[in-house]
């Protein structure tokens, strides 16, 4: 039986879908591919990604025992978390809505068989 090492952010500043495209390059990669290739990307959402993963990491070695070399990312998700929404005031009196997007992103680790 594989144990599922998980770790979780909540309320990442960045939308959904903004970190899906940095979540689906590195689902199913060895994790120290993972944290290589994140540690390269250009996009904003993948500094709070890989620090995520080397805490997952980090909980793996220091409370399973496991060694990071032998940890694959099982499953990466990002979902949507609570909009904060405000106004800005357009022509004519209307009013534009100012949607400030933010996401939950959870990863689960497992072993390599």
């Amino acid at each position: 039986m594989a144990t599922d090492i998980r770790a979780k952010l909540s309320n990442l500043s960045i939308s959904a879908q903004k970190v899906r495209l940095v979540v689906d390059t590195v689902r199913g990669k060895p994790v120290v591919d993972a944290i290589n290739t994140l540690k390269f990307m250009t996009k904003s959402a993948a500094k709070p990604v890989e620090k995520l993963l080397v805490s997952a990491v980090s909980n793996a070695e220091e409370n399973y025992g496991v060694s990071r070399d032998d940890l694959i990312v099982y499953t990466i998700t990002a979902d949507e978390a609570p909009t904060r929404k405000w106004r800005r005031f357009g022509a004519r009196g209307r009013f534009k809505p100012v949607l400030r997007r933010s996401s939950h992103v959870n990863v689960v680790l497992r072993e390599r068989e």
